[in-house]
């Protein structure tokens, strides 16, 4: 293994991820002299097979469906079917843009840049085409690949994963999705705006299951509406071929069938033949584990994103890879408080959070200590408009701060920025109410709800 001795940078990443990008954009940024390696494209699963190539795919769904329904708004319109080319067409092309514009912010600030499938090979060195890459800290950014089930193999045919429905050449006539979290609802809510029957299967008793409960049941009742059938409560037992699609058995015998099973059961780490435990990193289950800093055990060496048992989210990663890049440059740094972290799964309708679920409140501080209140947004101006249902719930500890703000309804997303706030700056209910929101708009209803919590209602019931 040749070695360039002459160079040792400041810090070397193994991973070009949300995570390790962040990390080597801030670290550069900071005057750290970084190396980033990358066996496919800078920016990772988000940018190419992830957040954005999804939410592409779900815009163009909200099209589809705005097509259909246009005459409720006055407006004749004909819905006349999915161009399946010109749909990823136009993914790619967001895709194309937001990559070249990272291409030009890596070399802008001046990060060196290898393409080559890395491995640890020291405490302070990563091997990469035959050279060895020497840093006095090292960076673990390898992210994360689809997961299965024991005995389900996905096949990229009729048994695909989220990266083979991204390129998928048609649209589907009918698909079972095995799994209700995030990227299971996303791409339930997409097919069926492009046209296809779907069945969500989740073992777990609702859809989104992390989610507050009240969020869970208003997503299961719009989707009831959009004519999404989903199987709650009972775990998945095997799949099978059939003549023309898939067959899938549950636990309980009760058997669904359709032309093709994404397989959506979340995501695991890649970590396997790495070099990870050679050079002695502590690992549980395939993750690198880390301190509150994202410090392994090993002293040169950190790990970020979905690599580590955090939430497996883009501005997670990023987050991440800034706190190290400012660690190692000397600043002081903060923890991150994970509960504050937004959360959006972007279906149809859209269902936002922060801070914790009703249960979880009442678990850490007690249920006569805990106050919740639902604001329907039947009662804002700009969601009648829209027409989306749905429902703002806060969570306060009593006479306290808010400690969750839950969200169900079309463009709810967009609202998260100010309940992150509320949250993160521990929001009395009359701080949040003395604040004027625009009208008519969405994020009015924030300001209507905690008007609400502060006892002084006034486009809602008491």
């Amino acid at each position: 293994m040749a070695n360039d001795a002459s160079t040792v940078f400041d810090l070397v990443i193994l991973g070009g991820g949300s995570g390790g990008y962040a990390a080597a954009l801030r670290g550069a940024q900071l005057g750290l002299d970084v190396a980033l390696i990358e066996k496919d494209k800078v920016g990772g699963t988000c940018l190419h097979r992830g957040c954005i190539p999804t939410k592409a795919l779900l815009h163009a769904g909200e099209i589809a469906d705005q097509a259909r329904e246009s005459e409720q708004f006055g407006v004749k319109a004909t819905f006349e079917g999915i161009d399946v080319p010109a749909v990823h067409k136009y993914k790619d092309g967001v895709i194309s843009g937001l990559y070249k514009g990272l291409q030009g912010l890596i070399a802008s600030r001046k990060v060196t840049y290898i393409e080559g499938e890395g491995r640890l090979s020291s405490p302070t060195s990563v091997d990469v085409n035959g050279q060895r890459i020497q840093g006095r800290h090292v960076l673990l950014a390898t992210g994360s690949v689809p997961k299965s089930l024991p005995g389900l193999v996905i096949d990229g045919n009729r048994i695909i994963s989220s990266d083979h429905a991204l390129v998928l050449d048609r649209v589907p006539q009918s698909a079972i999705v095995l799994g209700g979290g995030v990227i299971g609802v996303e791409f339930a809510s997409a097919w069926k705006s492009f046209g296809t029957d779907v069945t969500v299967i989740e073992g777990l008793k609702h859809l989104v299951p992390v989610e507050d409960e009240n969020s869970s049941k208003l997503l299961e009742r719009a989707f009831r509406k959009r004519g999404i059938k989903f199987n709650l409560g009972t775990f998945f037992s095997k799949a099978e071929y059939t003549q023309n699609g898939v067959k899938v058995t549950l636990a309980d015998g009760k058997e669904f069938e359709a032309e093709v099973l994404l397989v959506a059961v979340g995501r695991g780490p890649v970590s396997a033949g790495l070099g990870y435990e050679e050079q002695g990193v502590a690992m549980d289950r395939g993750y690198v584990l880390v301190d509150e800093y994202m410090r392994t055990n090993v002293p040169t060496i950190s790990a970020v994103g979905d690599l580590v048992p955090t939430l497996q989210l883009a501005h997670v990663g990023f987050a991440e890879g800034i706190l190290v890049a400012e660690r190692l440059a000397g600043l002081k740094t903060v923890p991150i408080d994970y509960d504050g972290v937004p959360r959006v799964t972007y279906c149809h309708p859209e269902v936002a959070s922060v801070g914790i679920t009703e249960a979880k409140a009442k678990e850490i501080y007690g249920a006569d200590k805990v106050v919740a209140l639902k604001y329907n947004l039947a009662g804002n101006g700009k969601s009648k408009i829209l027409n989306t249902a749905g429902e703002i719930k806060l969570v306060q500890v009593k006479d306290g701060a808010v400690v969750g703000v839950h969200m169900v309804g079309d463009r709810m997303g967009e609202q998260v920025g100010e309940a992150q706030l509320i949250y993160n700056w521990e929001a009395l209910p009359a701080e949040v109410a003395q604040l004027i929101h625009a009208h008519p708009t969405q994020n009015e209803a924030l300001g209507e709800a905690h008007l609400a919590l502060a006892g002084k209602p006034l486009h809602s019931h008491d």
